[in-house]
């Protein structure tokens, strides 16, 4: 039996990357995953390798960036399983690393239409459900944030209003028996690659120093964080932010 039976989880942006290595790590414990994701192709493959290794998982297509999505994602997902215990927000505007100077507006509606508003609106549209058997919500930030990372003004400041977010939800609904954190992550993931692939020199400074020397695996570190937080043991933990990062938080 796994720690996470018979509960429900909705993993937005889980066709790749990180998303995709917590939906394979929740389904694992015991989870059934509901894959909610913009990109079909991806939605659907990423469902289909969940399901032939033996999670009970299913795609929906899903808009962060848009109200009427969220509430039909939520919907299906109760019309489906009826309960939401967990809610992961991951799904995220892939931003160019950009001067300050050189943002513009577009850069900076579609981050936070996208991450702060999504996440935001996921939680609230969730909430009903989730208070009924004592829920858990994982936010994504990251070091980009509070670490201030040259380039990432908009998606730092969004990641860090997710954080301010998850924070006052943590207050709030902690009395609905609610549980709201944040994870950090550094792993393998697409947006990692493209890094390396566009700053190699500064994604081996990044590596430099790190405490446990490598790039962490979306499923057993980062994943394994979130069934951590989404499980009985994390009940009495609310309103963190959690580096998972092979302790590069203490570089900062």
């Amino acid at each position: 039996m796994g720690i996470l039976d018979n509960r429900c989880a909705i993993v937005t942006g889980a066709g790749r990357g990180i998303g995709l290595g917590i939906a394979r790590a929740l389904g694992a414990a015991g989870a059934q995953i509901v894959v909610a994701e913009i990109d079909r192709e991806a939605g659907e493959s990423a469902t289909e390798a969940l399901v032939e290794s033996g999670v009970d998982a299913r795609y929906q297509h899903c808009d962060v960036g848009e109200v009427s999505s969220i509430q039909r994602c939520v919907d299906e997902t109760i019309a489906h399983h009826d309960r939401i215990d967990i809610l992961v927000n991951n799904a995220v505007f892939n931003a160019p690393q950009t001067p300050l100077l050189d943002h513009d507006d577009d850069l900076w509606d579609a981050l936070v239409r996208v991450a702060l508003r999504g996440t935001e609106r996921f939680m609230r549209a969730c909430h009903p459900h989730l208070r009924v058997n004592g829920g858990r919500i994982v936010n994504l930030g990251s070091a980009a944030g509070y670490q201030g990372m040259a380039g990432f003004a908009a998606y730092a400041a969004v990641k860090e209003g997710i954080r301010a977010l998850s924070k006052v939800a943590a207050r709030e609904w902690g009395a609905d028996g609610i549980t709201v954190n944040v994870i950090a992550p550094f792993a393998d993931s697409d947006g990692w690659r493209r890094f390396i692939k566009a700053q190699p020199q500064a994604a081996e400074q990044m590596l430099e120093g790190r405490p446990v020397p490598r790039v962490g695996d979306c499923e057993s570190d980062v994943g394994a964080a979130v069934v951590f937080l989404s499980s009985d043991a994390a009940s009495y933990l609310t309103g963190v932010t959690l580096p998972v990062d092979g302790g590069g938080a203490f570089l900062a």
